[in-house]
């Protein structure tokens, strides 16, 4: 779904964030659908939602009534449509600009993080300004950016944790379960992780293993849909999982991973919901 570049800036943002790739990369996939940038005009530009209720918050009262009259602005959500096309849209930003600049750029969701403008200041960003220059900064400033939200609203540590309901509720708003959003981040965290799993050890993982090998064995256990903690310790937890994932892979359920079950969590087999 991503290419070389995009997956790079992932690994390098998830990084930062202290939070598994595969995980940032599932949000990096529900909000963008796979795609973070349209050619408008020639240049390749972030994608980008306005928001006429927040244009009609931020101009001056004495320019409020040609934006209404114009169809830019209105005291309510969801009231100016957006154009189906990216190049719509940014023509009724332009549009928008032409009457307040600093509130029309205030008013749009910036970015694969859909990251509304009005957040310049809370985000730490010296303007909105440089907020929407970041942006505009390739899939490294757009990543940046949404980094900066999710680690600004106490997020990261559910996206650490994979509680994809806790994550779901602060960045998508308390009505995501209605629209499963919740349920599309754990399908898209599985798949990311099982494209990535990979165990290079031939050694039998068992309980009391430490290190790197326990680390990835854990990983590769929660793309297959048996959530654990990627500590590296192969404790009762880990043991525990190992002992589902072979019983659910017609495997001798002994708790030892050892090659046959390797080979099995490398293949994605018995991948079911977390």
């Amino acid at each position: 779904m991503f290419g070389s570049e995009i997956r790079r800036e992932i690994g390098e943002t998830a990084a930062r964030l202290a939070v598994e790739p595969a995980a940032l990369a599932a949000v990096v996939e529900v909000e963008s659908a796979g795609r973070l940038f349209a050619v408008v005009d020639g240049r390749r530009e972030p994608l980008i939602r306005f928001e006429g209720h927040y244009f009609h918050k931020h101009l001056p009262r004495e320019k409020r009534a040609a934006a209404v009259e114009a169809g830019l602005a209105s005291p309510k959500a969801r009231r100016v449509a957006n154009p189906r096309t990216q190049e719509g849209r940014w023509r009724l930003l332009s549009r928008a600009m032409g009457i307040d600049r600093a509130a029309a750029l205030h008013a749009v969701s910036w970015g694969v993080g859909q990251v509304l403008g009005a957040h310049w200041h809370w985000l730490g960003y010296g303007s909105v300004d440089d907020l929407v220059a970041e942006a505009r900064n390739g899939a490294a400033g757009q990543l940046r950016l949404m980094a900066r939200y999710i680690d600004r609203a106490g997020l990261a540590r559910a996206l650490r944790d994979r509680d994809w309901h806790a994550f779901a509720r602060g960045y998508n708003g308390p009505a995501y379960a209605r629209h499963g959003y919740h349920e599309k981040l754990a399908a898209a965290y599985r798949r990311h992780a099982a494209a990535t799993c990979r165990t290079q050890t031939r050694q039998l993982l068992r309980s009391g293993s430490r290190g790197a090998d326990v680390r990835a064995l854990q990983q590769c256990l929660t793309a297959a849909g048996f959530a654990v903690a990627a500590d590296g310790w192969f404790g009762r937890r880990t043991e525990k999982a190992v002992r589902a994932f072979q019983t659910a892979s017609d495997l001798a359920a002994d708790g030892i991973a050892g090659p046959l079950t390797l080979a099995a969590l490398e293949q994605g087999r018995a991948i079911r919901a977390a």
